[in-house]
């Protein structure tokens, strides 16, 4: 196992998140109960998994944020990309039901950060599973996964969205299939089987994905989740992110009238529980803040002496060097770090997108 070193920035403390417990005007608390707030030793492995979610779903509204089944055609359209959601008779899949791919890729990645080869199909434990999306563990928590399951499985999606780089106007579904491999002896499923679609595992393989904040799946609304997806995409570690809110609304998917969308982001920003990003409207804008809460995480191979860089720096990294094998920058730029006698790095992420950023200055690839 790979050493992890933890770092927690905080230098802007009047943003930090100080409401997670504070009622909300119906008394209830505005974020979900921290279900398993002591790891079980069984299943440490698979909670330390850090939450990663794709970039592609990130940007474009793929999942609906109905709470009664849904049924309509979906169709979005920004800067080039299109996107068409076609329901099953299940209706959409929503943006609660992500919670299984977002479990999904995070195995994948962590495996994938250990030297394992990825697969597309996984085999999993409902109740790892439930346990690590802070969901319930009763009987209406499995009745809802598999119903969560079914719409993942039936929602058609037709695409130009690049993944990894290529892009391919295509229909698939989220999930290709899904089985229950064993049952309880109460008749629940236990072991599921699933393989994920052909797109989303070339995501996962070109380390498309940004990391979440755990609160994510404490988030009870399902617009919270879509806006924190949104300003972790788009806001990321700079300072703030500023978006008129008509192109926030029609980034959500949100049908709702857009006085009903200005009463929402009100409330997110009076309650103030968005994790990482504190919330301010204006007249016609959004403005999302930085918390400066986010982990900054390292891990260094000591035998093969390579600074650890997240996904997000190698996804700056891509815009910045535009054309460039990314991948073979990465490898150029470590040999560069050892001939240059291995210098202590504070922020390896940001050291590489530097290098990037200059060679492509050097050399642009028109």
């Amino acid at each position: 196992m790979k050493p992890r070193i933890k770092a927690t920035r905080q230098r802007n403390p009047e943003l930090a998140l100080t409401v997670s417990e504070t009622p909300n005007v119906d008394g209830r608390s505005v974020l979900l109960p921290e279900r398993y707030p002591t790891p079980d030793l069984f299943i440490c492995d698979v909670l330390d998994a850090i939450p990663k979610d794709d970039m592609a779903s990130m940007e474009h509204p793929i999942f609906s944020l109905a709470t009664k089944p849904d049924r309509r055609i979906f169709r979005y359209e920004h800067n080039g990309n299109t996107v068409e959601i076609v329901p099953s008779v299940k209706g959409l899949a929503t943006i609660h039901d992500k919670d299984i791919l977002i479990y999904c890729i995070s195995q994948l990645i962590a495996k994938m950060n250990q030297g394992e080869q990825p697969n597309r199909t996984l085999h999993l434990t409902a109740r790892d599973l439930l346990v690590w999306t802070n969901r319930q563990t009763d009987g209406d928590g499995y009745k809802r996964l598999r119903s969560a399951f079914e719409r993942l499985a039936g929602t058609r999606i037709t695409t130009n969205i690049k993944a990894d780089g290529e892009e391919i106007t295509e229909g698939f579904g989220l999930i290709n299939e899904w089985r229950i491999v064993r049952k309880t002896n109460s008749g629940q499923m236990s072991e599921i089987k699933v393989t994920l679609s052909e797109w989303l595992f070339r995501m996962i393989e070109g380390r498309s994905v940004l990391t979440l904040h755990r609160d994510y799946f404490r988030l009870r609304k399902p617009l919270e989740r879509r806006i924190y997806e949104l300003a972790r995409k788009h806001c990321g570690a700079q300072e703030k992110w500023v978006v008129s809110i008509e192109i926030l609304q029609k980034k959500t998917g949100a049908s709702s009238h857009i006085r009903v969308f200005r009463s929402m982001l009100r409330d997110l920003a009076i309650n103030n529980h968005l994790p990482d990003y504190a919330v301010e409207i204006n007249s016609n804008t959004v403005t999302f803040r930085n918390r400066e809460t986010m982990d900054t995480v390292k891990v260094i191979e000591p035998k093969l002496q390579k600074p650890f860089v997240d996904p997000e720096g190698f996804h700056d990294a891509r815009g910045v060097a535009p054309g460039y094998d990314i991948y073979a920058l990465y490898d150029e730029w470590v040999s560069w770090w050892n001939d240059s006698g291995q210098p202590e790095l504070q922020n390896p992420s940001a050291a590489f997108v530097g290098f990037c950023r200059n060679r492509h200055k050097r050399n642009p690839i028109r």
